[in-house]
């Protein structure tokens, strides 16, 4: 289901992110999360962060932000990370990187404990309730 992202979406870097989140929802992506991290890292601007049950999952779940992203904004991963293993898929925007995790990996790098600082973006409004 497509939803339209919201005025809330002012700068390209966050609406970069809610595409990839709504994508990574379209593809049933489990407690997706969506960090604002460029106040605490020059990492990147958001991190999106996604639970994928399989491997298979994981991987759909990245092509479909992949395809999503360019479809959208003609935009294309910088570089793409974890494919053939599908455990943990990182998309790499430059502003935004997308992490889609398997539940073991997602719960042993706990990336929002270590980013907990930083900003969540709700994405009540964003993204269509299940």
């Amino acid at each position: 289901m497509t939803v339209p992202i919201t005025a809330a979406a002012e700068d390209s870097a966050l609406v970069l992110a809610l595409t990839a989140a709504r994508a990574a929802d379209e593809r049933k992506g489990g407690n997706i999360r969506l960090l604002k991290v460029s106040e605490v890292s020059y990492l990147a601007d958001y991190f999106v962060i996604v639970t994928g049950f399989s491997s298979v999952q994981a991987r759909a779940i990245a092509r479909t932000i992949e395809v999503a992203v360019e479809e959208t904004l003609g935009r294309l991963p910088l570089r793409t990370e974890g494919l053939t293993d599908g455990r943990w898929v990182l998309q790499d925007y430059g502003e935004v990187i997308v992490h889609t995790f398997m539940p073991e990996e997602r719960e042993f790098y706990g990336l929002e404990a270590f980013w907990g600082h930083a900003e969540e973006i709700s994405l009540a409004p964003q993204l269509p309730s299940a």
